[in-house]
């Protein structure tokens, strides 16, 4: 007997999908079994995924409350119904915390910290039958390191963001968690690397594994809890660090 996708027949908003782990989770969830809605602000890479695992698409800016309202509701629209949302959308930044220009500081809060209470509010409310979201902080956001503090403070506040709403509606019957990746393979790791020469290095040299991790392993773990086999989950915060946490 041909075994069921765990995502089979659920519909699925992946924010942040044009690059990094936002794309590598939705060629997962794809994979999966999922009907996909994608978001991003950058149409031509976004387009490009969409295309090649059959999904639907908006372009969107997760700081902006229409945008957000526009492309939760185009999910219905489209599919007939929201099960799950997978929040990915972020910007990451490098410096001292006093060498952090306000413009820079206004604009990652406004992307990862605002954009993350915005998606969970329009979703929470498209999801009248209950349903699964995942956000991503980082593991940056359960300690902290020099180089990169405003950063670090908006992966914190999604770990208090997720906690909260699990309390908030697990009563509904919404479950939501946070994925915390280590470093992972993606555009935002190379910057990184430029940004704050042996950082990166020194992390995964620091991490069991001795490895960074790829956004199809975040994407791995993120179709586990969007799916049923994770039904009594709720506010956890799962690292996906190769044990750098541990």
């Amino acid at each position: 007997m041909l075994e069921v996708p765990i995502l089979a027949n659920k519909v699925v908003l992946v924010v942040g999908a044009s690059a990094g782990i936002g794309a590598e989770a939705a060629r997962v969830l794809a994979a999966d079994g999922a009907k996909l809605m994608l978001v991003a602000r950058n149409e031509e890479p976004l387009a490009k995924i969409a295309a090649e695992i059959n999904a639907a698409y908006r372009v969107g800016d997760v700081s902006r409350a229409g945008d957000v309202a526009a492309f939760v509701q185009a999910t219905v629209d489209h599919y007939g119904r929201l099960d799950g949302a997978f929040n990915n959308a972020a910007m990451g930044q490098a410096g001292r915390l006093d060498q952090v220009p306000e413009e820079e500081f206004d604009r990652i809060m406004a992307v990862n910290v605002k954009g993350t209470w915005l998606c969970l509010r329009e979703e929470v409310k498209a999801m009248t039958g209950g349903g699964s979201i995942v956000n991503v902080s980082s593991i940056g956001g359960l300690r902290g390191s020099s180089g990169m503090g405003a950063y670090q403070a908006t992966k914190h506040a999604v770990i208090g963001l997720t906690r909260t709403a699990a309390h908030d509606f697990g009563p509904l019957g919404i479950r939501v968690n946070v994925i915390a990746p280590g470093p992972t393979e993606t555009p935002m790791l190379a910057q990184t690397r430029l940004a704050i020469p042996g950082g990166v290095e020194a992390r995964i040299a620091a991490t069991p594994l001795r490895k960074a991790g790829t956004g199809a392993e975040v994407g791995a773990v993120a179709s586990f809890l969007l799916s049923d086999r994770a039904s009594h989950l709720s506010g956890v915060v799962l690292p996906v660090d190769g044990g750098f946490s541990a």
